[in-house]
């Protein structure tokens, strides 16, 4: 394939991805608006491969849409540019909706507009799609509880009563998102997979778990937990755990995540179908937030009752699926990955 292009292209997942593919494609072009919130400087970032052709600007923008197609028409897209905040979604929605939902659909009328339809779009999508996904009763019986009220909360009430939780898995977990960026990321599903099938396009959704890594956001505080639970524990503070500190988490590493997407991208057998990537293992909250904390020996991490309305219960993927359709399987695990990652931040903070 000659043409690469990748919106969002400059953030955490994008830079890792630009490298693993700098000899699978002649040309790399990246749409990024190098947003404050993630790019401090407002720089190309150096973990950018040096082959891409790096577009400043934002994915609503139709001028620059025109702009990009009337010199690229690109084979492949990798559609990553999303605002990513589950609890800032519930106080900046329309920019979430903007930049997610109508993002997207400026795109995709773009390479109407500009007669570039690719050969494929593989779309960066999120577990948070799932909400709080399917458990099980005392008898045994699969349900969706659906959004946790804010009452549950309030009171302390953590888990649904007498249930136990079942694995995100895309062939028998209902899509039920409980916070607006959820919301907005299946509209993103369902939008490039209905225009995909209209014109004959190939595209894969990939639902991503809790990525984490060396690259990501120091200065993000709506993701980024691990490297939240870093700074703390620098700091020679507790690290405070909010509801029990019991919540589960599916931590997938940058270098597994991107192999997954390079991985997608030729293949043929992943077109049409969604998958989910993440490690398969689910680690409490208050597990990470030790394994911090005894890195730097910090003060043991403290539970504090505190909770964020759209946060899920627990998260973890079941990538059966995946395993047995990709030639893909994760490769980092938690402890090593959690290493890697406290070794770049010392090295970025000068310590």
């Amino acid at each position: 394939m000659k043409t690469c292009l990748i919106t969002g292209g400059a953030g955490f997942i994008g830079c890792e991805v630009s490298k693993l593919i700098e000899n699978t494609f002649d040309n790399i072009i990246v749409i990024d608006s190098l947003h404050p919130q993630i790019h401090k400087s407002g720089k190309r970032p150096a973990q950018l491969s040096s082959k891409v052709h790096l577009y400043v600007s934002d994915v609503t923008d139709p001028i620059i849409w025109d702009e990009i197609l009337s010199k690229w028409k690109p084979d492949l897209i990798l559609h990553l540019a999303a605002e990513t905040g589950t609890g800032q979604s519930l106080i900046e929605s329309s920019r979430h909706a903007n930049v997610n939902v109508v993002g997207t659909t400026q795109m995709l009328d773009a390479l109407v507009r500009n007669d570039a339809i690719p050969n494929k779009i593989v779309l960066s999508s999120s577990r948070a799609v799932y909400g709080e996904g399917k458990w099980l009763n005392a008898e045994g019986m699969a349900f969706f509880p659906g959004q946790r009220s804010n009452e549950q909360l309030v009171n302390g009430e953590w888990d649904f009563e007498n249930s136990t939780f079942l694995p995100m898995n895309t062939n028998n977990t209902v899509p039920m998102p409980t916070s607006i960026y959820g919301s907005t990321k299946l509209t993103q599903e369902h939008i490039i997979s209905c225009w995909c099938k209209s014109f004959d396009v190939s595209y894969t959704i990939l639902r991503l778990q809790n990525v984490y890594g060396p690259g990501q956001s120091l200065i993000n505080s709506y993701t980024g937990i691990v490297s939240l639970f870093v700074r703390i524990a620098k700091q020679n503070q507790s690290i405070p755990l909010y509801e029990d500190g019991m919540m589960l988490r599916d931590f997938v590493f940058i270098s597994d995540v991107a192999q997954a997407i390079h991985e997608v991208m030729l293949s043929e057998n992943a077109n049409g179908k969604v998958f989910d990537i993440g490690s398969g293992y689910g680690a409490t909250i208050k597990e990470v937030a030790q394994l911090v904390a005894a890195r730097y020996e910090a003060p043991n991490p403290e539970v504090c009752g505190k909770y964020r309305n759209g946060d899920i219960r627990h998260a973890q993927a079941d990538i059966s699926n995946t395993l047995a359709s990709l030639n893909w399987s994760p490769k980092v695990s938690l402890n090593e990955g959690m290493n890697l990652l406290c070794d770049w931040i010392d090295g970025q903070l000068g310590e």
